[in-house]
């Protein structure tokens, strides 16, 4: 075996380990508040501060970014095939730990002026959270502490959330009725390790 060949391998094994920082990743233990913290302290500081910016707190954050992308920075939705074996393009553009439509994303960062947000960074995609439901809030009149009808407003669109289209979805308001269990547990448990978001 050659030398060039020997080197081009071993580039290739040590780019295939990535860096170890864990992003593009899931945190370990999604079902504990106070883990996820611990293995990512950078999300305690993200939803701190969209607590005091926006509001929304920490529990409703986690659980909705739990249902969007499980905390993983670069989550996409999956590809649509044509007769089963040709991908012909994602089911949309939702992308990143909020799952944040392209549009929606662009609207976020006119409105904010936070033209280098990035989807894949934790504090931009809380900070887009904390922007989206505060308007829910402002225009809908959801708290900022339900969880479950800030999800539906999420999923569907305020639009959608003020024409009730999710009545028409038994499997969204399943969801959405997780997402506000999840939120209650999140919140039980950070009532634990408060300090980790202090």
């Amino acid at each position: 075996m050659s030398r060039t060949l020997r080197a081009l391998m071993v580039l290739f094994v040590l780019a295939s380990c990535g860096g170890g920082n864990g992003y593009g990743t899931a945190p370990r233990n999604l079902d504990h508040a106070c883990a996820i913290l611990d293995e990512r302290p950078e999300y305690a500081r993200a939803f701190r501060a969209t607590e005091r910016k926006w509001g929304v707190p920490a529990h409703v954050q986690m659980a909705t970014l739990y249902q969007e992308s499980k905390f993983i920075s670069d989550a996409r939705t999956p590809f649509r095939w044509t007769l089963g074996i040709i991908p012909t393009g994602r089911i949309s553009s939702a992308y990143g730990y909020s799952q944040a439509l392209d549009g929606t994303w662009e609207e976020y960062q006119r409105a904010t002026g936070q033209y280098s947000a990035r989807r894949t960074d934790i504090r931009d995609a809380s900070d887009f959270m904390g922007w989206y439901m505060a308007q829910s809030n402002e225009r809908l009149g959801i708290s900022l502490s339900d969880a479950r009808n800030q999800y539906l407003a999420y999923h569907e669109g305020r639009t959608g959330f003020a024409r009730a289209s999710y009545n028409s979805k038994p499997w969204l308001l399943r969801v959405a009725s997780d997402v506000e269990s999840r939120s209650q547990t999140y919140r039980a448990q950070l009532g634990t390790c408060a300090r980790r978001l202090i």
